[in-house]
């Protein structure tokens, strides 16, 4: 198992140097610039919006660049941001709570519909509980998440006037009333990754359920006069979690990447809405310092999944 992780992470190094070069290309290679507002104010002479690109080191040749700023990105250093001049790993670190505050709760809510949901449905089979159930996951699983918020909004926002439209960052929880305000701004945007969570999962877990019911060790279970949600929740819901608990840690990096669009609908002061924010602007550093962050947590849980799936399934070993 040790020399499997190693051999994982020796092959991770120059799949991330892979991912980092074909990164910087695009973004090298885009039209956007960031000396684009420079260059259309007739205040700003040539001289200085030359000396301003040689200071942010624009005027080097792109190899050079890569070269440079992959070294500093060993180090941990993202570089500055072309906008505030502020270290693009602080700017992704004040971003981070807000990520990481919709994101998790949303994922801890999409699973908690989703195992019990795909348990009925596949204990169920075929009933209508079953059938609304399979409804609900292909529709959730369909839909993209800028539609479902969108819908949210018209409705809950626009017409009804339940819910704030917009995402207040300033709210600071020190009483009952902020409280009530903090939980009502973050509904939609975590409801949006809830369903599109709990979508998948269901369809993930009904299927595994169903893949197990009729097993030898079912039936000896149940020979043995265990009740039915007892043979159901200590054998046949164990034994079908093994391979949802890797989906679980490969699902987060995709949660992620759904969060982008989803902070941007509801103003989100996370890392998402810095993205969009800074992909608009031209602000390279930022950007690759957010869609490398993406990378790494891919391939990292990437192996986690790939653990998990040894600690939980004795059967599987790797070499």
């Amino acid at each position: 198992m040790g020399r499997y992780v190693l051999r994982r992470l020796a092959i991770a190094i120059p799949t991330l140097a892979g991912i980092s070069l074909a990164i910087f290309l695009v973004l090298a290679l885009a039209p956007s610039d960031p000396m684009a507002d420079f260059a259309t104010s007739p205040e700003i002479p040539v001289e200085v919006r030359e000396n301003i690109r040689r200071s942010l080191g624009l005027d080097e040749p792109m190899p050079v660049r890569y070269v440079k700023w992959l070294g500093r990105m060993v180090q941990g250093d993202f570089g500055f941001s072309f906008a505030s001049r502020s270290p693009v790993g602080k700017l992704i670190l004040e971003r981070l709570p807000a990520t990481l505050a919709v994101v998790g709760a949303a994922y801890v809510l999409g699973i908690l519909i989703a195992i019990p949901l795909g348990v009925l449905s596949a204990v169920r089979r075929y009933s209508l509980v079953d059938h609304l159930a399979t409804t609900f996951a292909f529709v959730g699983f369909s839909l993209p998440t800028f539609f479902t918020g969108l819908v949210l909004v018209i409705v809950f926002a626009v017409n009804l006037h339940w819910l704030p439209f917009i995402y207040d960052s300033t709210v600071a929880v020190r009483d009952w009333d902020s409280l009530v305000r903090q939980v009502k701004q973050s509904i939609m945007p975590i409801s949006v990754l809830a369903l599109f969570t709990a979508a998948t999962m269901t369809r993930y877990v009904r299927a595994e359920m169903i893949e197990h019911l009729p097993q030898d060790y079912v039936r000896t279970a149940r020979s043995k006069g265990l009740s039915e949600r007892e043979v159901v929740r200590r054998h046949v819901l164990r034994n079908s979690l093994i391979p949802v608990v890797t989906l679980l840690a490969l699902g987060i990096p995709n949660i992620f990447s759904g969060a982008i669009v989803t902070e941007q609908i509801f103003s989100v002061p996370g890392l998402g809405h810095l993205l969009i924010k800074s992909i608009v602007s031209g602000d390279t550093p930022v950007v690759l310092g957010i869609t490398f962050s993406y990378a790494v947590l891919v391939v990292v849980f990437g192996l986690i999944a790939d653990v998990l799936y040894v600690l939980l399934d004795p059967r599987i070993k790797y070499t």
